[in-house]
């Protein structure tokens, strides 16, 4: 007798977890969107709008025996989800998978293609027309923005403030240096140690001239700005305890098979767990791979014995632009830092657009 397997969120972990068990079970995934977007291909489908449509996926391209559910959850139980459109579904296995929201562009915020695309269009047009841009956070994300900035128009000026005194902290020295070097050849002007006394008077990603004055009393002046900072748990669904107590970071608290504590049948992967590692794309892929390895040994009627070890060290692949950038990544003598050439060819040539293309059929 066919079990279904809800999964709650169709990002980079909940879309694997669908597709592995596509052809196995029931599939109900659950997700407002109408395609799995490649998010990695925000920035660049924002300085480069004929590239866009390489970021989507559609549900009904690829799932081919499962179906796709159009709502968003609105709570959780044991047994199933109740969406916000007041509808119920029951399950036999849940998958939590709703990930973390994160500042636009670097995120879409709408719903369908057509509306993601408009949105990268609007904001690609006030971005063509400033000449000095104003990126608020030095992370992975606004390090990239202003790699793909720059590879789209080498003469605007891009400055980066953040108040952390180093950049990527968690991240060998040998790596930073590399990274501040590349930054230097790009002509993109970094200031750490540095916030605003006040935030520009203009919205993110408007174009309209400002000038606001940096903590040590310098004033900046740009034409647009850019937020890279502040992510946030998806999992308001969680917040009436039906399933789970979430953690204070509004993380599922999680056992080492990806189970959701106390449920055998009930599994959460990617942002929303509270696996002790970074949050990102990649790490989703890998919790995929283990929760779906243990609902198939469950639906055989045998225990799940896959479990997820988080790397002793970080790994990341940081593109400057399709040529540039900095990672590390792990080997079985330790974690290496690799170069831009590597970074170039697993990421920041085409953002995993192959790779997904692969997985989840023709663009």
């Amino acid at each position: 007798m066919s079990r279904t397997v809800v999964v709650i969120g169709g990002g980079y972990g909940g879309s694997a977890v669908a597709k592995a068990l596509d052809a196995e079970a029931e599939v109900v995934l659950i997700d407002p969107r109408d395609a799995f977007i490649n998010s990695a291909g925000s920035l660049r489908a924002l300085t480069q709008p004929d590239w866009a449509s390489n970021m989507f996926f559609p549900y009904d391209q690829w799932l081919t025996r499962g179906t796709v559910v159009r709502d968003r959850a609105a709570s959780v139980d044991p047994g199933g989800v109740t969406l916000a459109s007041g509808r119920r579904v029951e399950a036999d296995y849940l998958v939590l998978a709703t990930g973390s929201s994160y500042a636009y562009p670097a995120k879409p915020t709408s719903d369908s293609m057509a509306e993601v695309l408009e949105d990268l269009r609007r904001t690609h047009k006030e971005l063509a027309g400033s000449d000095r841009v104003l990126i608020l956070g030095a992370g992975p994300v606004g390090l990239e923005l202003a790699g793909e900035i720059k590879e789209t128009w080498p003469h605007k000026r891009v400055t980066i403030v953040d108040p952390a005194e180093e950049l990527l902290p968690a991240f060998p020295a040998e790596m930073r240096e590399e990274l501040r070097r590349q930054l230097g050849e790009l002509d993109i002007d970094l200031r750490l140690s540095t916030g605003l006394s006040t935030p520009p008077a203009t919205e993110p990603g408007q174009a309209g001239t400002f000038t606001v004055t940096a903590t040590g009393g310098d004033e900046i002046t740009a034409d647009i700005w850019f937020r890279a900072h502040g992510v946030r748990t998806n999992s308001d669904y969680l917040a009436g305890g039906e399933l789970t107590t979430r953690t204070p970071q509004g993380q599922v608290p999680v056992t080492d098979t990806l189970n959701v504590r106390g449920h055998e049948h009930v599994y959460a992967i990617g942002d929303i767990t509270d696996v002790a590692e970074a949050k990102m794309a990649g790490y989703a892929m890998q919790h995929a791979e283990v929760v779906a390895q243990n609902i198939l040994a469950q639906l055989r009627g045998e225990q799940p014995t896959a479990t997820y070890r988080p790397l002793p060290h970080p790994m990341i692949l940081l593109p400057l632009g399709p040529h540039g950038g900095v990672g590390q990544l792990p080997t079985p003598d330790g974690p290496a830092v690799v170069s831009a050439e590597t970074v170039s060819a697993y990421k920041g040539a085409d953002l995993f657009t192959g790779r997904f293309t692969e997985q989840f059929g023709a663009a």
